[in-house]
């Protein structure tokens, strides 16, 4: 078992950060740790990598206690947090020849150092001050030196927050590749960034876990079906209110309608019969699909 962690909580004065959340990630998986901001991400990353402790509970990575053997977790885990602290005066391939040294990589520093740049694609930027770089490389710096003692568990938190849509899909791209040899956690609100990259969710909300399993899991717990229908005239709600099931009507345009029924009941038969009965020509009829991020608005609102 890569990750265990058993019933934790977390206090900062009055306030329960954490409550007893609980969870096992496997060798080799890539999960996202969702939850809005202040949902307790960042504190329970920051008990996994023991920068601070746990008020109670265990956490354990590769069977290590992270309270009774911090300085063995830190070998076996690379971590890249939120606001990536660099050393912007230092040179791109200076900076990880430092932190190669704090992990006493010794020989092996010259070939690991290559390897990591290769990686990460910080070739053609390993010349130049961190501080020349742009955000998207200055993020590719931070995964380099998180990864250069090549350890076995990677924590990530909130690796693409400020990045343009190109160096999103970059940095995507570059966990993917290290997630296939490596077991990766990584926390973000950006539901797209899960469904790109994870084999599976933990949605945390106000210190508890909430919902925990693979996309395709969750997002078929999700109640409803959700269907957009257009017609050719502007019609009232009231026809809609007549139809057994619909949960949720909004109306999108002055022709076009979002229906939510429950989960368990097919509402587009009525549809077609209320069209009929009522002398209207159906545009469209649409079934959306299952989004993670509809679940996470559910799963997360006050």
């Amino acid at each position: 078992m890569s990750i265990l962690i058993q019933d934790i909580h977390k206090f900062y004065g009055t306030q329960h950060v954490l409550d007893s959340v609980s969870f096992e990630i496997k060798k080799g998986e890539v999960v996202g740790l969702l939850g809005p901001n202040g949902a307790g991400k960042s504190t329970l990353m920051k008990i996994i990598t023991c920068f601070i402790p746990p008020s109670s509970g265990n956490a354990f990575v590769n069977d290590i206690d992270v309270m009774l053997n911090p300085e063995e977790v830190k070998k076996c885990v690379g971590y890249l947090p939120e606001h990536n602290p660099l050393y912007l005066d230092m040179y791109v391939k200076e900076y990880l020849e430092f932190i190669a040294g704090i992990h006493k990589l010794g020989k092996r520093t010259k070939n690991r150092i290559s390897e990591i740049i290769d990686l990460t694609g910080l070739g053609y930027e390993q010349h130049k001050k961190v501080g020349q770089l742009s955000k998207g490389y200055r993020q590719r710096v931070g995964l380099a030196q998180a990864l250069i003692h090549d350890p076995g568990v990677l924590i990530l938190d909130e690796p693409t927050s400020g990045l343009d849509p190109n160096q999103l899909v970059e940095i995507r791209n570059v966990i993917k590749e290290i997630g296939k040899q490596k077991t990766v956690m990584l926390s973000t609100h950006i539901m797209q960034e899960v469904e790109a990259i994870c084999d599976r969710a933990i949605i945390i909300n106000l210190g508890k876990i909430v919902a925990d399993g693979n996309t395709s899991q969750l997002l078929s717990s999700q109640s409803g079906t959700i269907l957009t229908v257009e017609f050719d005239v502007e019609i009232p709600a009231d026809l809609f209110k007549k139809i057994q099931g619909i949960e949720k009507i909004t109306r999108i345009s002055t022709k076009t309608w979002r229906l939510q029924s429950k989960q368990e009941v097919d509402i587009r038969p009525h549809i077609h019969q209320m069209a009929i009965d009522n002398k209207l020509t159906l545009l469209s009829l649409h079934r959306e699909e299952a989004k993670l991020e509809d679940l996470f608005r559910q799963l997360t609102k006050k």
